[in-house]
């Protein structure tokens, strides 16, 4: 059916044609539509003659046949008068527009005409200040020198001036008649002037002109200048400085002030005995194995190019920046007078201070206490009520992964410093370093428990370092608790107790309720002074590194226990393999002090790279000498390893290779947020496997996981391992992009215990964490009975109330749990889109600060088979 339904369209009737239409629209539809047409009357005008009183058409609307259908004779008129209208318009604009232009180009021209007026004026003004200018120094000029003509014929001898004066017999020119000698040249700056009348004399004869001094007197200030030559002397000129001396060509150039003054303070000094040439200095000049002739030039105090002038008289054709050996510079040494002192490379370390302190100058300082023992045994509490903190509940897992170094004020007023060494078994070397540098070990032992592995090894580590145990019997609350088992196991390890008649001093403790703390610390200080700890600080600091790691902020940090001296800021130092100028010290109280003394721990900051957990720190005198002594122990260590790959026989590399063909390998790449935990998990994971599977750490380092290290890992195809550390930006997109499996850790036996389930083929389910996204916190909020909410906006993905949270501060793991309450405004949400603010809070902690990023996780088990 169409759309009219058999109904006639509708029209106006009449002279109405109706038509279809074809309309088109995109995509290549079509419509016909139905339109109506109006006609138009033509209506035929006959010409009539003019008769019959009948008006004849206007000449001026033109021929009515020509015209357009339609068009009467007023319409033609007025059609005619708008156009004659529009043409009168467009002839008055040209005008104006003509007009306009003139004006614009006559103000132009105006313009033009004042500023050269102003410069001709400008340059009138000059030249006219210039004239008048040399007019006033010719005057001045002729006045000096009619001056000087007066003083000298003053000054002139009494038989010269009784002669008879003959000059007036010669005919005298005057200004109405030139002179005829044609030697005579006017003054400087009286060329075409007039001279002016002078005065009659008093005798009544007629004036005589100024003059230049006689032919006589010239010559005789010849005859002295010549004698004066004559001597060697060109003593300074005698008399005043007459015009006719400096126009006349005999006298020349004359010398400068500056040059008379040199010469007089030559002779000075020739008079006084200063102006012989010292002796020659011999020096003693260090020579190494190869140096830069620039550099012995600078060492023998001698000219670059007479030291490269001499190794060309011996054949070699060098330049000043080409090394040459020791004995080639040798000759050269003794070719210039000096003495040459061969050197080794290892001399560079004699720059550290190692002079023997005396007794009158050392001091009493803080005792050094490690705290050992097994894992979860109770370390990190006792010493958290002791210092009245809570460190452990900062800790991922409630155990220590770090060495922490604090320092405490006992109730007597004494200051003890304390270190706290992980229990893991894969801090063995954490617990090593702490007992080196410590002077008494306090072993912690669960009242609970038995003497564990940790325990005992603990015991080795304080036997090996020779220093005193005391024994601190933890957990005596519990209800199971029995202090006398724990003494009796320590009797297999050689540990006598003062209760069994032995020298140990053992005491009961409980961290929960703070007994025997008192006690504990009464130990400590009998134990120290017994041990009577002094040192020097009065000198250049040495310590050890406790801690090193890479702060994305601040940079490489490393946690030094000063030892001997005072470090302050601004000291230079070499650590290891690495140097620096101490910028920053930071006490374990987190305050920024200007030096520390010794037992002080302290967090140092402006080393050039991350040094190795137990290096030595030493202060040097100059940065040359400490980047001299960095780069021999680099060097030093390169060549160690590659002397140990250069030890490897043909025959051991090809034994190697076939036993490698039947060992499936877990390659790895491990970064840590401190170079303990990276040394430890290294440790670690090189003790899993057997004859069929192993783990091999290709690369590990301190800091957040770089782009590098995900290209690293493309290349290799292997997983990157992240302990306590996150991937920023750009590699976590890189890794994405390419696939690079990157896993996050808090836990040190849990990445050890997955490790071992990957490399054994144990693994069942796989924990697989999956980003949800990221909120910034913006502001934060104290609220009662609820702690401090972070006021956040969420950056990436979604906030879920459900999911895991982890509080990161400068790409570093700071706490990880979950959510106590989510809320959009007053309202508790389930989740926040991205683009929202929202308010979260941490369940049961309270450390959140303005700029740190919560990432918002889930974790999911996916089986997997290998």
């Amino acid at each position: 059916m169409s759309d009219t339904d058999g109904k006639k369209p509708l029209g106006l009737g009449g002279d109405i044609r109706s038509g279809q239409v074809k309309q088109s629209f995109s995509h290549g539809r079509t419509k016909s539509v139905v339109v109506e047409v109006k006609r138009k009357l033509n209506v035929p005008v006959k010409p009539t003659a003019p008769a019959g009183g009948a008006a004849a058409p206007s000449p001026r609307l033109g021929d009515p046949s020509k015209r357009p259908a339609g068009i009467s004779d007023a319409e033609m008129e007025r059609r005619l008068a708008a156009l004659r209208a529009a043409k009168a318009r467009e002839a008055e604009d040209n005008a104006r527009r003509a007009e306009e232009e003139r004006q614009r180009e006559e103000d132009r021209q105006r313009k033009r005409d004042e500023n050269e007026a102003k410069e001709r004026e400008a340059r009138a003004a000059e030249e006219a200040a210039r004239q008048k200018a040399a007019e006033e120094a010719a005057a001045k000029a002729a006045a000096e020198a009619a001056a000087k003509a007066a003083e000298e014929a003053a000054r002139r001898p009494a038989p010269e001036a009784a002669r008879p004066d003959r000059s007036n017999d010669r005919p005298r020119p005057s200004a109405d008649r030139p002179s005829t000698d044609r030697n005579a040249r006017p003054a400087p700056g009286t060329a075409g002037r007039p001279v002016p009348p002078q005065p009659p004399p008093e005798d009544g004869r007629a004036p005589r002109p100024t003059m230049a001094p006689r032919k006589t007197d010239r010559e005789r200030e010849d005859r002295e200048r010549a004698a004066a030559k004559a001597k060697g002397d060109e003593g300074r000129r005698t008399g005043k400085l007459t015009l006719s001396d400096a126009t006349s060509e005999e006298g020349g150039r004359q010398r400068s002030l500056a040059a008379m003054k040199r010469k007089q303070e030559k002779a000075r000094a020739k008079a006084l005995g200063f102006g012989q040439k010292s002796e020659k200095q011999v020096r003693d000049v260090q020579l190494p194995e190869t140096i830069v002739i620039s550099e012995l030039a600078n060492r023998m105090a001698e000219r670059g190019a007479d030291v490269v002038k001499s190794l060309m008289k011996m054949g070699m054709m060098v330049t000043m920046n080409q090394a040459i050996d020791a004995d080639t510079a040798e000759l050269v040494i003794e070719e210039f007078g000096h003495r040459a002192i061969r050197v080794t490379d290892a001399d560079v370390e004699q720059a550290i201070d190692t002079v023997k302190d005396k007794s009158e100058d050392l001091l009493p300082r803080p005792p050094v206490v490690t705290i050992m023992g097994h894992v979860d045994h109770g370390k990190t509490s006792l010493l958290d009520a002791i210092r009245k903190t809570t460190v452990v509940s900062g800790e991922a897992g409630g155990i220590t992964q770090h060495i922490g170094a604090y320092q405490v004020v006992t109730p007597r007023g004494e200051t003890v410093t304390f270190l706290d060494t992980p229990g893991h078994a894969a801090f063995t070397s954490m617990r090593a370093r702490g007992a080196q540098v410590t002077d008494i070990v306090v072993l912690v032992v669960a009242a609970d428990d038995q003497v564990m592995p940790q325990t005992i090894e603990a015991i080795a580590h304080a036997k090996a370092a020779k220093v005193p145990i005391i024994v601190a019997i933890n957990k005596i609350d519990k209800y199971e608790a029995d202090p006398q088992k724990v003494r009796t196991d320590l009797l297999q390890h050689d540990i006598v107790v003062e209760q069994m008649s032995g020298e140990v001093i053992d005491v009961e403790v409980s961290a929960k309720t703070g007994k025997g703390l008192p006690e504990l610390l009464e130990a400590i200080s009998l134990q120290a002074e017994i041990l009577e700890l002094r040192a020097n600080p009065n000198r250049a600091a040495s310590g050890a590194v406790v801690e090193a790691k890479l702060d994305s902020g601040r940079g490489p940090v490393a946690t030094v226990l000063v030892q001997n001296g005072t470090l302050k800021k601004g000291d230079i130092f070499v650590v290891g393999e690495q140097w620096g100028k101490v910028r920053a010290l930071i006490n374990s109280t987190g305050e920024t002090i200007t030096e520390a003394g010794p037992s002080m721990p302290v967090e140092v900051l402006g080393l050039s790279g991350t040094p190795a957990a137990g290096d030595t720190l030493n202060v040097v005198d100059t940065e040359a000498q400490a980047r001299e002594i960095a780069d021999y122990r680099a060097s030093v260590t390169r060549d160690k390893r590659a002397a140990i790959g250069a030890a490897t026989t043909l025959e051991q590399l090809m034994a190697k290779a076939k036993a490698d063909l039947s060992v499936a390998e877990l390659p790895l790449i491990v970064k840590a947020d401190v170079q303990g935990s990276a040394e430890a998990i290294v440790q670690a994971l090189e003790k899993i496997g057997n004859d069929e599977v192993r783990v091999r750490v290709l690369h590990y380092g301190v800091g957040a996981i770089t782009d590098t290290d995900v290209g690293l890992a493309e290349a290799s195809k292997v997983p990157v391992i992240g302990f306590n550390v996150r991937a920023n930006a750009t590699a976590r997109a890189s890794a994405q992009q390419k696939g690079v499996d990157v896993r996050y850790y808090s836990i040190i036996y849990d990445l050890v215990e997955d490790i071992k389930k990957a490399a054994s083929g144990l693994l069942k389910a796989e924990i697989r964490e999956h980003f949800i996204g990221y909120a910034t916190i913006k502001e934060v909020f104290k609220i009662s009975n609820i702690g401090n909410v972070a006021g956040c906006l969420v950056t990436e993905g979604t906030a879920r109330r459900s999911a895991g949270v982890r509080l990161l501060r400068d790409n570093v793991v700071i706490h990880e749990g979950t959510l106590k309450t989510l809320k959009r405004f007053k309202d508790e949400v389930k989740e926040v889109p991205m683009g929202q603010e929202c308010g979260m809070a941490f369940e049961r902690y309270e450390d959140i600060r303005a700029g740190d990023v919560i990432e918002i996780f889930e974790r999911e088990e996916i089986e997997r088979t290998l």
